[in-house]
C-alpha cells in the first residue's frame, strides 16, 4: 500500500535536508502542518547543540551509588506537588497533584496527592496492629506480618477528595489547583472480603466502621456491600511500600468512593448493624440542599474530565497544530466517551481514549488540534459506562444551590487568548 504524496515529499525533504546540512531546526516537520520552528542564529553556534558534541558526551556521568533511591532529573524540579503557602500544613493539610505537568495516567507516589486532619504519624510497622471486632465469629487481631500472609492482588485505581474542587470562588488558575486533589495508582493488597471471611459475618452485620491511627482517630462507615465487592486492604503503591503520606504501614481502599473514605494508617474495623454518624459523617462531608435537607453519605465520585494540556498556566508558542489532551474518571465504573468542544460548548467531537481504559482508573484522552490563533475557550466532559453525563457547573449549582460544598465534577473550561496564554474560563 503506497503512502499518500504528502508523506513522501516530507520523507524526500527530510533526506534532502541530512544530506545537504541545511538549516538546524529544533522541532519536527511532519505531513498534516506540524511545524518546527528554525534555530535562531543565537543557537547556531551553540556549544551542545548538532553537529556539536554536547559536554554531557565527553565525560563519564554520576556513579550509580550516588543515590540509593532514584530521584527525577534536576531539569524537573519544578515538578513539585502543589502545597498552599496560606493554608496551615501542620494539621489539618492538603497537598496537590500537578496534574498538568503529568502524562499517562499513573502519578508518581513522590506527586501523589496528601488530604491529613491531624498531620502524618510515624508508625513502626512492627508494632502496628489491626483489630477486627463487633459483629464477628471470631474477633482477630493482625499484626503485618499476618496480612501479607493472605493471597495478594493488584489493581490500578484513582483517589480523589470529594472536595475536588469546592464550589466557591475563586476557583485556581491551573488544572492541579482545580483538581488537583486527585491522583492515580497500582496498589497491591488484599481483598478484605477475605479478611472479613476468615472471622465471620454474624447476621445483621450491615457497615464496617474503618478508624486510622493518625491522632484524628480518623473514623469512617462503610457499607457492607462495598467490603465485600472491590475494596482492600492495601500495604503498597506502585510497586514500593506505601509513603507515610498515604498511610503506611496499612490502609483501606474503596475504589470510586470519596478519598476520605479509604482511611489512613488503618488500625481497627469494627462490624456493626448501624453507621457510626463520626464528625465525618455529619459536620463534614455531607451536604445543606436548597430545601434545607442534608445530603449524606454520598460515597461516589461521578464521571469528570478536564483538559491538563493546554490548560491554565501554560502558553501556546503559535498558531497551527496542538494536541489537547486530558484525564477523565469515573467513580462507576468505566469512562466510555469523553467529547472535547473548542468553541465554548457549542460543538462537540469525540476524543480519542488512551489504553487502557479501566474501571475506576484515571483514562487519558486525546484530541488533535488546529489552532488558528484566535481566542478560543476549549472544555471537556466525560461519560461514564452508566450513561452518565458531566454536567455543567451551572446545571449542578440549579439542582445543588450556592451553600454545596462537595462533589463538584462539573465541566471545566479553559480560555486561550489570542497571545497564547491559557487561563481559567470561569474565574
Amino acid at each position: 500500500m503506497s503512502e499518500p504524496t504528502d508523506i513522501n515529499e516530507d520523507m524526500r525533504t527530510r533526506r534532502r535536508f541530512l544530506r545537504e546540512g541545511g538549516a538546524l531546526v529544533s522541532g519536527v516537520v511532519v505531513a498534516g502542518g506540524l511545524v518546527g520552528r528554525k534555530a535562531s542564529a543565537a543557537t547556531d553556534t551553540a556549544e551542545n547543540l548538532p553537529p556539536n558534541v554536547p559536554e554531557w558526551m565527553k565525560t563519564p556521568g554520576d556513579p550509580m551509588g550516588s543515590q540509593p533511591y532514584g530521584t527525577p532529573s534536576s531539569f524537573e524540579k519544578a515538578v513539585v506537588k502543589n502545597i498552599a503557602k496560606d493554608l496551615p500544613q501542620y494539621l489539618s493539610a492538603s497537598g496537590r497533584t500537578p496534574l498538568q505537568d503529568l502524562d499517562g495516567i499513573i502519578t508518581p507516589n513522590g506527586l501523589f496527592y496528601e488530604r491529613h486532619h491531624a498531620g502524618v504519624p510515624t508508625i513502626d510497622p512492627a508494632q502496628h496492629r489491626l483489630m477486627l471486632h463487633g459483629l464477628v465469629n471470631k474477633p482477630l487481631i493482625f499484626d503485618m506480618d499476618d496480612i501479607r500472609r493472605f493471597p495478594s492482588e493488584s489493581h490500578i485505581y484513582f483517589l480523589e477528595c470529594s472536595g475536588n474542587p469546592n464550589y466557591k470562588k475563586p476557583y485556581g488558575k491551573t488544572a492541579s489547583d482545580l483538581v488537583g486533589l486527585l491522583s492515580c495508582a497500582e496498589w497491591t493488597g488484599v481483598s478484605l472480603k477475605l479478611v472479613l471471611q476468615e472471622a465471620g459475618l454474624q447476621a445483621g452485620a450491615k457497615w464496617v466502621v474503618a478508624e486510622g491511627a493518625d491522632a484524628a482517630a480518623l473514623t469512617r462507615s462503610v457499607p457492607i456491600e462495598k467490603c465485600l465487592d472491590d475494596a482492600m486492604l492495601v500495604y503498597s503503591q506502585n510497586g514500593e511500600r506505601l509513603r507515610p503520606q498515604q498511610g503506611y504501614p496499612l490502609r483501606l481502599l474503596l475504589p470510586g468512593f470519596e478519598g476520605n473514605m479509604s482511611v489512613k494508617w488503618l488500625r481497627r474495623l469494627r462490624v456493626a448493624a448501624e453507621p457510626t454518624y463520626s464528625r465525618e459523617e455529619t459536620s463534614k462531608y455531607t451536604d445543606l440542599m436548597p430545601d434545607g435537607s442534608a445530603r449524606e453519605f454520598t460515597f461516589y465520585m461521578e464521571a469528570k474530565s478536564i483538559i491538563t494540556r493546554p490548560s491554565g498556566g501554560q502558553q501556546l508558542s503559535a498558531p497551527g497544530f496542538h494536541e489537547i489532551s486530558g484525564i477523565a474518571w469515573s467513580g462507576r465504573g468505566k469512562v466510555k466517551r469523553v467529547d472535547v468542544s473548542v468553541d465554548d460548548g457549542k460543538t462537540w467531537q469525540e476524543a480519542r481514549l488512551q489504553e487502557p481504559v479501566l474501571t475506576r482508573a484515571l483514562t487519558r484522552f486525546r484530541l488533535p488540534w488546529h489552532w488558528d490563533g484566535k481566542p478560543v475557550v476549549i472544555q471537556s466532559r466525560a461519560i461514564d459506562e452508566t450513561a452518565y453525563v458531566q454536567p455543567t457547573l451551572a446545571e449542578l449549582l440549579a439542582v445543588r444551590g450556592e451553600d454545596y460544598y462537595y462533589h463538584n465534577n462539573a465541566i471545566w473550561p479553559w480560555h486561550i487568548a489570542a497571545d497564547g496564554e491559557v487561563t481559567n474560563a470561569l474565574a
